[in-house]
């Protein structure tokens, strides 16, 4: 049987694929825990430099899988957050690569809230994003209800997540959402030229770009600063610093080691 979550590692990008395409690639458990077991592989394999997150077939991902909530043996809910979802959009936040996702369909539920999870999110023109939450009568999780308001403003967010529109991809890009949309043909291409910059860059100044954005979401300006202090001292400590200063003195193209 094919794996739910396919990987595949190639010119220090690794390349994460949601593949239950007959069920839109909406998660069941053994999915949920083997993304997270994938995400933790890359996280401790020093040649990956970025991840690069799709889905396959129609849909990006479609959410939870109901079927898992319902017969004979379901899982609570409360389960699914602690063991599923919530360690899943942790490990995006705080997995010390960039995250570029792909956002190949639709992406619905919990499927558009990791999408929103990661750090440059891309999408096909024909894709859309729906906070499909209000339509069973749940509230949004897997972050949305922290990560939508600090994207597009908390009256969007609020009337999206209630109402459940879907948002096309254009719309998606106009609110703020999305950082390009391209052609439905060209958007695996054009992710790959994303995804090869950021491993070419320097990877650990990325890190502490993403380490410190995410403290800004709860810091004062004061406590900012000092964290900005704090990790530009790290960052110029690090050997891609200083291949950075002598490329721009040489006037010649870097040569980034990820150190």
């Amino acid at each position: 049987m094919e794996q739910s979550i396919l990987l595949e590692i190639n010119n220090n990008i690794a390349f994460i694929t949601l593949n239950r395409p007959d069920k839109f690639n909406s998660f069941n458990r053994e999915m949920a825990l083997r993304l997270q077991s994938v995400l933790d592989e890359c996280a401790a394999n020093k040649s990956i430099r970025c991840i690069y997150l799709t889905g396959t077939g129609k849909a990006f991902c479609a959410g939870q899988d109901l079927a898992e909530l319902t017969g004979d043996n379901p899982i609570a809910i409360s389960t699914i957050l602690s063991e599923h979802y919530n360690p899943i959009i942790y490990r995006l936040r705080y997995i010390s690569l960039p995250i570029v996702c792909a956002v190949n369909g639709v992406a619905a539920g919990a499927g558009a809230n990791i999408a929103l999870a990661c750090d440059v999110v891309i999408a096909s023109d024909t894709a859309s994003l729906i906070q499909a939450f209000s339509k069973i009568g749940l509230i949004p999780d897997s972050g949305g209800t922290f990560t939508l308001p600090r994207l597009i403003g908390f009256q969007r967010a609020s009337a999206l997540m209630m109402m459940g529109d879907k948002v096309a991809a254009n719309e998606a890009l106009q609110m703020g959402m999305l950082y390009k949309v391209f052609p439905a043909d060209s958007l695996q291409e054009e992710g790959l030229k994303i995804a090869s910059t950021l491993a070419n860059m320097p990877t650990k100044g990325l890190a502490y770009t993403k380490f410190v954005l995410n403290q800004s979401m709860n810091n004062s300006l004061e406590q900012q600063l000092t964290l900005e202090d704090e990790y530009q001292a790290k960052a110029a400590a690090t050997k891609d610093y200083n291949e950075g200063v002598a490329a721009f003195l040489e006037k010649r193209k870097p040569n980034f080691i990820g150190e």
